[in-house]
């Protein structure tokens, strides 16, 4: 028992101890984009998307549409919450966000990285 508690307690102190790093994520033709300015949900409703991360500040999305992070800028709030509460976000992102050019990063827009 004694052992268990001990196991316990060590775990706990290199959890508390484990230095915080910011998470970041490879995101198509953009590289690594640090999320710190975005705010990130899974959605396992979605078959299709598995995240989608959104910086309202900056009218950013990111989605993981099958395990891939794709970016879309100047993407109103508007249009991002009917994408996050349509009832097939993959229908929905593919109709209006995904090949969109009026969402298409700039190829000089840069991401906190």
């Amino acid at each position: 028992m004694r052992a268990v508690i001990g196991s316990m307690a060590l775990t706990l102190v290199l959890v508390l101890t484990a230095p915080i790093v910011p998470e970041t994520v490879d995101v198509d033709r953009v590289g690594h984009v640090d999320l710190e300015s975005f705010t990130c949900s899974d959605t396992p409703r979605s078959t299709a998307i598995q995240r989608v991360c959104y910086a309202p500040s900056q009218q950013s999305l990111l989605v993981s549409l099958h395990g891939t992070y794709r970016a879309h800028c100047e993407l109103p709030p508007g249009i991002y919450r009917a994408f996050v509460v349509a009832p097939s976000m993959g229908r929905f992102y593919g109709r209006a966000i995904g090949d969109n050019p009026a969402f298409r990063c700039p190829a000089a827009r840069q991401f906190p990285r």
